[in-house]
């Protein structure tokens, strides 16, 4: 069963771009928006494995350049 989850996302000041650019390359990631409000950017992750998303989260999504903090929600049901 195919897993999915929300990231919320904080990014430095000025950098929304440049992270926008770096999580659509990621393998896992399906979609990452700009948005208004607490956060900067939500992507949409999805791997097969749902213990796969800890692993994207913190192996490549957090060690993207320019992001502060995340959040990870991930989808039940």
């Amino acid at each position: 069963m195919e897993a999915k989850a929300y990231v919320l996302i904080e990014a430095e000041s000025g950098r929304v771009a440049e992270v926008l650019t770096a999580l659509r390359a990621i393998e896992g990631v399906s979609a990452a928006d700009a948005v208004t409000g607490p956060y900067d950017i939500i992507a949409t992750v999805q791997t097969p494995d749902p213990r796969n998303i800890g692993r994207l989260v913190m192996n490549q999504i957090q060690g993207v350049e320019g992001i502060k903090r995340t959040v990870t929600c991930i989808v039940i049901g």
